[in-house]
């Protein structure tokens, strides 16, 4: 486990970077730069942590980023715009975000001395609507030009490539992960399993885009945040780009709404609704990259991570947490 080191989160408001900072805030000092659009940090409590220094700015900001990483001897880069109605919505913003954010962090981190790793955060969406346990080394494959769908996957890709060759041509030691689903407690803003829990301890009726045929990975909080532990750490990573989920968690959106539905021992319905949009049909990654460079292995099994998931949402709905 990391100890003794200043590591610069962006985007460390999140939900991830919060698990990430609450792993790290002990024996370490975090520092997140954030425009605090979701503020799962504040929730979680870790801005009052003697150990973690919250910076309200933005990744396009090249002075914000330039300030934020001095100093720092990790850096990840998790500043996005997240979820898929938010994209849609904001589609120029997603892009401005990921390909402005990462080429300031890029040329930023590369300006400075003593840098032990940059993780770049990119997405398991760049695999397109299809992936049926995709590796790294497949051939990504996106939607049409003008659908707003697929910008983020685009500009995340893009950074992805340029992570890369930061690495090739600076030798910069960077690392990109692509996170297939995850969830758990702490979870802010869109994302099925939110929606679904938080609506199944409320009894509402729980929506599912056409059949709920739609195949998704899930992995837990916990297993993502060993991972980025493990290519903060390990030498292999440098360079490399990696697949983190748990395809051993595989259902379906229907399959998942039931489940939900049966562990809270709801009496919420489910109902089908149309969506017209883009989806992502089937998603299931090949992880024996990330087992063989990292030593990673998602131990949270789905039933037992949305246990844990519902308990926290139970608590927090009630007022006690």
């Amino acid at each position: 486990m990391l100890k003794g080191a200043h590591v610069l989160i962006t985007g460390g408001a999140g939900f991830i970077g919060t698990a990430l900072a609450a792993r790290l805030a002990d024996g370490n000092r975090v520092r997140v730069l954030d425009i605090l659009r979701r503020n799962a940090l504040s929730k979680a409590g870790l801005d009052r942590h003697p150990n973690v220094e919250l910076v309200v700015g933005d990744v396009r900001d090249m002075t914000a980023v330039r300030r934020a990483v001095t100093g720092c001897d990790y850096v990840i880069h998790m500043a996005s715009i997240a979820g898929v109605d938010t994209v849609l919505k904001n589609p120029v913003m997603t892009m401005e975000i990921s390909l402005e954010g990462t080429m300031n962090v890029l040329r930023a981190v590369n300006d400075c001395t003593g840098i032990k790793r940059v993780i770049d955060f990119s997405t398991s969406e760049v695999f397109g609507s299809y992936a049926f346990r995709v590796r790294e080394a497949d051939v990504t494959s996106l939607g049409a030009v003008g659908e707003a769908r697929w910008t983020y996957a685009v500009s995340k890709l893009a950074t992805e490539h340029l992570a890369h060759n930061y690495w090739k041509q600076f030798n910069l030691p960077t690392v990109s992960i692509r996170p297939f689903n995850i969830f758990g407690p702490g979870q802010v803003g869109e994302g099925a399993v939110h929606a679904f829990v938080v609506r199944a301890l409320q009894d509402e009726k729980i929506l599912i885009h056409n059949e709920g045929d739609q195949i998704r990975s899930w992995c837990y909080i916990d297993d993502i945040v060993d991972a980025i532990e493990l290519a903060m750490e390990r030498e292999e990573a440098i360079g490399e780009a990696f697949n983190i989920g748990n395809p051993r968690s595989t259902v379906t959106i229907y399959q998942l709404a039931r489940l939900i539905v049966r562990l809270t021992e709801s009496k919420s319905p489910i109902e089908f609704v149309n969506w017209d949009f883009p989806d992502v049909e089937l998603r299931i990654p090949d992880v024996k990259k990330a087992e063989e460079l990292l030593g990673f292995r998602a131990h949270v099994e789905l039933e037992q991570g949305l246990l844990e998931t519902i308990e926290w949402y139970r608590r927090k709905l009630s007022g006690e947490g």
